[in-house]
């Protein structure tokens, strides 16, 4: 885009712009800034403290781990947000709103940043004459409580929205729960934000909102917008929401990916010849994710809480297999012809950062695909309540999941040691802040976990 004009200069109704950009925990962040202010320097980005990267969701510095050299000197150096214009809208009448890269003050790219991270793997499929399109579904939970009742509550005992009555897809939902919907895909329409369906899930009170297919950073781009846009609306309607991956005994909260590439040709995943099986290349791209889905589960659930879904016969996957059509397993391979045959990442949970989610699911199966990989076969049964060491599992909680990233080689590869070891660095201040914070018994979700996570994961 032009730098002497910008598309901001044709929102002639904008006094204002708020720059918007994800930290590693998920959490929308930026600030806001004068018209003018934005004018003069959106090309070259605006200064925010390096902590804005380095605090964990109770506002403390992550610490005990090495920083990267932007990081360097304990002092809060600044690094940059810079705005990216081809997601520049109104917001609302007077307000734009722009999502930032992060940038050093030297003028390189982070490579620590989520954002970043995926617009690198984004390019290495391009370099391959390969371009994917992903689609997130996600979940969260609507309750009557204001949100500052439920802090009042620590957020324990809240009143799902819509009542406690029936089980998923109820189309039977009182005028509350109908309005706050109704509300946010209002929001959705003002936005231009493309969505496909919406549905009462399996939890008391909880929503799935699917989103279309893009490009992989739009698909991000937009699953961070559409969570602030449901939180916006909640507020706006004195409720509260959350994206907790468990916030009860009741069923916890994915947060889907779907995820086709394609050639000049078309759908790699498609085979012509054999549309009832999965393309070679299909074959290859999950060789490469099985290969790394240990070490990409804390990406998927990367809170203390996340792991707490992981309950047989209640959804989420439970084992490292992949299979067709079979919902039981980690990755679901869907045949559906040329325009729809795709593989969908069962794993991640309501809490997991899709910037990273997808970056790590592709950087997997573009080292499948580089090295032909042959994945494991398909499981053909149900993949919930085996018995113990048929199949490997998925970690089971946070620090064993940090260990399997540790020791894999093939992520880094393609994703780089920074963004590997600065998101190590901060799960392990995450497992050791739970251990040495709270009073806890590991089989029940503390308050601990409910304070530090209802709220902004």
């Amino acid at each position: 885009m032009s730098s002497d004009r910008s598309a901001f200069d044709e929102m002639t109704s904008a006094s204002a712009v708020r720059l918007e950009a994800t930290n590693h925990d998920g959490v929308l962040l930026g600030k806001t800034l004068s018209a003018s202010k934005y004018r003069s320097g959106r090309t070259k980005g605006f200064a925010v403290p390096d902590f804005a990267l380095g605090l964990d969701l109770t506002n403390h510095g992550a610490l005990g781990f090495e920083l990267p050299h932007w990081r360097s000197g304990g002092f809060m150096p600044d690094i940059v947000l810079r705005p990216d214009e081809d997601t520049l809208i109104e917001w609302k009448p007077g307000l734009a709103s722009v999502i930032c890269d992060f940038w050093t003050v030297q003028g390189a790219p982070v490579a620590a940043d989520p954002r970043q991270t995926l617009k690198r793997i984004v390019a290495a499929y391009a370099e391959r004459g390969l371009t994917v399109r992903a689609a997130v579904e996600i979940e969260a939970s609507v309750f009557q409580e204001s949100m500052d009742q439920a802090r009042a509550q620590q957020f324990q005992n809240l009143t799902p929205l819509g009542g406690t009555a029936g089980a998923a897809l109820v189309l039977a939902k009182s005028p509350d729960f109908m309005a706050y919907t109704e509300a946010v895909v209002a929001r959705f329409e003002e936005l231009g934000i493309p969505w496909e369906a919406w549905s009462d899930e399996a939890a008391s009170g909880q929503i799935e909102f699917n989103l279309a297919p893009a490009d992989p950073v739009a698909a991000a781009d937009l699953w961070a917008r559409v969570r602030h846009v449901m939180r916006e609306v909640a507020l706006s309607l004195g409720r509260s929401v959350t994206f907790m991956s468990k916030l009860s005994a009741e069923y916890g909260q994915g947060s889907h990916l779907n995820v086709s590439v394609s050639d000049e040709n078309g759908n790699i995943f498609f085979d012509s010849a054999d549309a009832d099986r999965p393309s070679e290349r299909m074959l290859h791209f999950l060789g490469g994710v099985m290969g790394s889905l240990e070490a990409s589960t804390s990406f998927a659930l990367p809170t203390i809480t996340s792991y707490r879904r992981l309950q047989e016969l209640e959804g989420p996957p439970t084992t490292q297999t992949w299979g067709v059509f079979n919902k039981s397993c980690a990755v679901r391979a869907i045949l559906a012809g040329d325009s729809a045959t795709r593989l969908e990442y069962r794993l991640p949970a309501a809490d997991s950062n899709m910037y990273q989610t997808l970056s790590v699911f592709l950087a997997a199966g573009l080292a499948g695909l580089d090295d032909k990989v042959t994945p494991p076969p398909p499981h053909q049964r149900m993949a919930w309540g085996l018995p113990p060491g048929e199949i490997a599992r998925i970690p089971s909680n946070l620090y064993d999941a940090i260990e399997a990233l540790e020791k894999d080689t093939q992520l880094r590869r393609y994703l780089g040691d920074e963004f590997i070891d600065y998101w190590i660095g901060l799960r392990r201040w995450e497992w050791l802040s739970y251990h040495t914070q709270t009073e806890r018994d590991d089989e029940q979700i503390s308050v601990w976990e409910s304070i530090r996570y209802f709220e902004l994961v």
